[in-house]
C-alpha cells in the first residue's frame, strides 16, 4: 500500500470514529417552518429546499453548523430536531426565527470525498459580521470573533462559518477576514446575513490539536516519524481498516 493510500485508510478512520463528521460544504439550505420552546429546548421544524435531501431517523445533520440529530421527519419533508439549552446557549441557533433559511449538510460517508475540510458541528464561538467589503465580483466580509480564537486561525486556513467550509483571507486578534464568492453568496444564506448579524465559528480541528500539543510542549519529529519501521497508519493497516 503506497503513502497516499495509508493516509486515506486513516482518514476513513478517523471519519468512522466521528462518525457524524461533515465537510463544510454546504448540500442545501431549508427554511424553519416552525419552532417549539419546551423545557428550556427548542424543538426545530426545518423544511429542506432540496426535495431528495433524505435523511435517517436518528442520523446526524449540521444545521448552519451545529450538529443535530434528526428525531423524526413527516409526509411534507420537514425534518424535526431539538437544540438542547446547551446548544442553544453557545451558539446563534437560538437566534434563528421561524421563515429564517439555515445551512444543511448532512453527515459524511466513510467512502465520500473530502472536499472541504474535517466539520464536527461543534461550534466553538459565536461571531458576529462586522464589515462587508466589495472586492470584484467578491466580498471581502469580516467577523468578529473571540480573541481566545486567534491562535486557531491562520491566513489561507480553513474555518466553518454556519456550517460553510471557507478560507481565512486575514486573522488578527479579534476578526478574521473572509472572501465570499458569488456561488457561496447565492446557494447558502451568506447571502442572507449583513453586518451585525450572529454567525456560528467552527475553527480547524487540526488547528485545535496542533495548538494544544504545543501548549502541552509536545515535540513531533516528523523525519523520524516517516523513518519508523512501523507507522500508525500501519498499526490502523493491521486492524482491518
Amino acid at each position: 500500500m503506497c503513502y497516499g493510500d495509508k493516509i486515506n485508510t486513516a482518514i476513513h478512520v478517523i471519519m468512522y470514529i466521528y462518525r457524524q463528521m461533515f465537510t463544510g460544504l454546504i448540500e442545501t439550505t431549508g427554511v424553519i417552518a416552525n419552532v417549539r420552546l419546551h423545557g428550556g429546548a427548542a424543538e426545530l421544524c426545518v423544511k429542506p429546499d432540496a426535495a431528495d435531501f433524505a435523511v435517517e431517523i436518528g442520523a446526524s445533520v449540521a444545521v448552519d453548523g451545529v450538529c443535530l440529530t434528526l428525531e423524526k421527519a413527516d409526509g411534507a419533508g420537514r425534518l424535526f430536531f431539538t437544540a438542547v439549552a446547551e446548544t442553544l446557549g453557545r451558539t446563534a441557533i437560538g437566534k434563528v426565527l421561524f421563515g429564517r433559511r439555515v445551512n444543511l449538510e448532512r453527515a459524511m460517508r466513510a467512502d465520500g470525498r473530502l472536499d472541504g475540510h474535517i466539520v464536527l458541528g461543534h461550534v466553538d464561538a459565536v461571531g458576529r459580521i462586522a464589515r462587508d467589503e466589495k472586492a470584484g465580483v467578491s466580498v471581502i466580509r469580516t467577523i468578529e470573533i473571540p480573541e481566545e480564537l486567534y491562535p486557531l486561525t491562520a491566513e489561507k486556513g480553513s474555518i466553518t462559518v454556519d456550517g460553510i467550509s471557507l478560507t481565512i483571507a486575514k486573522s488578527n486578534r479579534g476578526s478574521v477576514s473572509i472572501s465570499l464568492i458569488p456561488a457561496t453568496m447565492a446557494n447558502t444564506t451568506m447571502g442572507d446575513k449583513k453586518v451585525g448579524d450572529s454567525v456560528n465559528i467552527e475553527c480547524d480541528i487540526l488547528a485545535r490539536y496542533i495548538y494544544g500539543m504545543v501548549k502541552a510542549g509536545v515535540s513531533i519529529n516528523l523525519e523520524s516519524s516517516a523513518n519508523q519501521k512501523e507507522t500508525l497508519v500501519d498499526k490502523i493497516e493491521k486492524l482491518g481498516y
